[in-house]
């Protein structure tokens, strides 16, 4: 651990050549639909669950009198 102050020079006379993000944004969402497809495909069917049996339940009111 250190209580100096880090400096971080940044080179402000280089810039990176970045590839186009359309194209990069669009080839990652392809693999991405692409990989979700898949997992769809690949799905196990799942029988439904049969409706639960009818149950009855009683509520209970109370009358409480208040006097004045």
């Amino acid at each position: 651990m250190t209580n100096e102050q880090l400096e971080l020079s940044l080179a402000a006379g280089r810039q990176t050549q970045l590839p186009p993000r359309r194209e990069s944004r669009q080839s990652r969402a392809a693999w991405w639909f692409g990989q979700m497809r898949r997992v769809v495909n690949s799905a196990m069917d799942w029988d439904t669950v049969p409706e639960p049996r009818p149950e009855q339940s009683w509520l209970e009111i109370s009358h409480h009198r208040q006097s004045a």
